[in-house]
């Protein structure tokens, strides 16, 4: 059972067993499976939440005309996903003239499975950051009617810019996250690690298992957000990415193991 029991100072070759908060790769080509067998570790992947659409129904009663909006921001493919699924119930067909923000360049790019890519205008910033899209956005403010899809737990730090700036905008609700049954599977194995992806992630933890203590078991974290949610849950962050030198949390992984081998 997975309660962080007492362990000696763990080494590289110590760590023999991670569990990745999210769900499987669907090709064996991920970096994931190239790690494991690099250093002989057993990789489980199993996801600590789960995203639920809020159904037309529910989101007419937040009374948002979608058409009245000049440009949508993105923070996620959830938001994509759940922006363009609303639309489709609703029968929208969102203007060509539409502008699209986006946190990342990979969510930018996502847009293609919904767009004509290069006929809208689709802006990112340059360094996966909230700061980044922020910048960019700075210099649309005073033109765009902004609106935001989110979750029901989405960060606040991009709304709270808008207001603090005065943009004309809108926070649109259209999914939520859940915490799925974990008790299982992290009573089966004790996991030397455990690696988050999100705030949620962190918090179905502890929905899952409340009496969790850290002690000897390693945490990773992807996103500034999330490693913000380690750590003020208590507990002791020793993987962060993304980083320069470790822009995926592959990479950060396979950098804390090889660091930990040459100790």
């Amino acid at each position: 059972m997975i309660k962080g029991g007492p362990k000696k100072d763990l080494q590289g070759k110590q760590i023999q067993s991670i569990l990745i908060s999210q769900p499987k790769p669907e090709t064996e080509k991920s970096p994931y499976f190239d790690l494991a067998r690099k250093f002989n570790i057993k990789l489980d992947f199993y996801p600590f939440i789960r995203v639920e659409g809020l159904p037309a129904k529910e989101f007419r009663k937040q009374k948002i005309d979608i058409l009245s909006f000049t440009a949508v921001i993105f923070t996620s493919r959830n938001s994509v996903d759940h922006f363009f699924r609303i639309c489709e119930e609703m029968k929208i067909k969102v203007s060509q003239d539409c502008k699209y923000f986006c946190i990342t360049e990979a969510v930018a790019l996502y847009l293609q499975k919904f767009i004509l890519y290069r006929k809208r205008k689709v802006f990112y910033g340059a360094d996966g950051s909230t700061k980044g899209v922020l910048e960019v956005m700075n210099k649309h403010r005073d033109n765009e009617k902004f609106l935001f899809p989110s979750s029901d737990s989405q960060k606040k730090d991009i709304e709270e810019w808008l207001k603090a700036n005065k943009c004309d905008y809108a926070t649109a609700t259209l999914y939520k996250t859940v915490s799925t049954d974990v008790k299982e599977v992290l009573a089966a194995t004790a996991y030397d690690m455990i690696v988050f992806f999100s705030p949620s992630g962190v918090k179905s933890l502890f929905e899952n298992m409340p009496e969790f203590v850290q002690n000897g078991t390693h945490i990773g974290a992807f996103g500034p957000t999330t490693s913000a949610a380690v750590e003020e849950a208590g507990l002791r962050l020793d993987v962060k990415a993304p980083l320069p030198q470790a822009p995926s949390m592959a990479a950060a992984l396979e950098q804390y193991l090889t660091t930990l081998i040459k100790k």
